[in-house]
């Protein structure tokens, strides 16, 4: 065991290396040595950790050797291309993108959920941190089906503009503004309007009709609960909220579960908070909630009134943090013993 790691962020100008550059500073991660990468257009920028100004240095012409960890946040493509170069030298990447999450030798981990999938890091020094809106569905529903077993998950996002990045951020800005004052729209990231509206479309369709993103949900469901039978029907919405993704989840259990049994069971789940007290109007919401926080928010819980052993909940996340940049650096977290 190393007292002290050497890690690289690719993509630390972005939305999540500039959380995951936080957040290890925070958590006081133990490190010795720390490298941002980004492509060549974002070299030279100067970024702080631990009170010291760091100079991003450009990917292409990186040497990983030498280096314990790599934290991949900067798309498919460039995972694709630049994981491997890393891996080569036994640096291991936890990478954010969806490249790697549907292959079978690389786990797929959320560390409250499945967190003993790292053990299998040396398979090829790769591990895959699940889509946002995977990660907080199952930190809820994890400790349901671990009791009672889950059989169907009917559930319908709300996911925030930042899930297309920084530049999700700046379209869903500049429109409202060009609405506010009766401006014609710039339309560049999303297949539509995205200020006041909502698209039912986040990535491309495939051909059974659901999106990518929906098929995500019911791939990596059933990979990280280790549970091909569960059924799960995703419909994923892009609305005009700048962080955090909201989910109307609807569940059909194999054994009975009350709704008090089930806030029971989620208030000693780690990593979960429960807002739901529906006399005092309490629920949680993105904005007011979860934007600048890890936990996963649990509310509306209620038993449904259409099935005998069906439960509906409502969750919510920062899905830049717990959907992203925290559920790597808990990654990183649980490897420090073992590098």
């Amino acid at each position: 065991m190393k007292e002290k790691l050497n890690i690289a962020i690719v993509g630390a100008t972005g939305a999540v290396g500039r959380i995951i550059i936080e957040l290890l500073e925070s958590r006081q991660f133990p490190v010795n040595q720390l490298t941002l990468l980004a492509s060549a257009n974002s070299a030279g920028e100067s970024l702080s950790f631990a009170g010291k100004a760091i100079i991003v240095q450009p990917l292409e012409t990186f040497d990983f050797k030498g280096y314990d960890l790599a934290f991949f946040t900067a798309g498919s493509q460039v995972s694709a291309q630049y994981a491997s170069r890393a891996v080569d030298t036994q640096c291991v990447v936890i990478d954010n993108t969806s490249y790697f999450r549907n292959e079978e030798d690389v786990p797929l981990v959320i560390p409250e959920v499945n967190g003993e999938e790292i053990n299998r890091y040396q398979d090829n020094y790769i591990i895959a941190n699940p889509n946002c809106s995977t990660i907080q569905m199952l930190l809820a529903l994890a400790p349901i089906h671990k009791a009672v077993g889950i059989e169907r998950i009917n559930v319908a996002t709300y996911q925030s503009v930042s899930g297309a990045g920084q530049k999700g951020i700046d379209e869903l800005a500049l429109q409202t503004r060009s609405l506010l004052n009766f401006k014609p729209l710039q339309q560049h990231v999303f297949s539509g309007q995205i200020a006041f509206n909502v698209l039912p479309h986040i990535d491309d369709f495939q051909d059974n009709g659901y999106t990518r993103e929906e098929m995500k949900m019911v791939w990596e469901t059933q990979k990280i609960l280790d549970d091909r039978s569960i059924q799960v029907n995703p419909t994923c919405v892009r609305v005009p909220v700048f962080y955090g993704h909201s989910e109307a989840v609807h569940i059909e259990t194999r054994d009975k579960i009350t709704a008090q049994q089930a806030r029971q069971l989620l208030t000693n789940a780690d990593g979960i908070e429960i807002v739901d007290d529906p006399a005092k109007l309490s629920y949680p919401s993105p904005a007011i909630t979860a934007a600048g926080n890890d936990a996963v928010y649990v509310g509306r819980i209620r038993e449904d009134i259409s099935y005998p052993k069906g439960l509906n909940m409502w969750i919510v996340s920062d899905n830049i943090r717990k959907g992203a940049a925290l559920n790597s650096v808990q990654i990183a977290e649980l490897l420090i013993k073992k590098l």
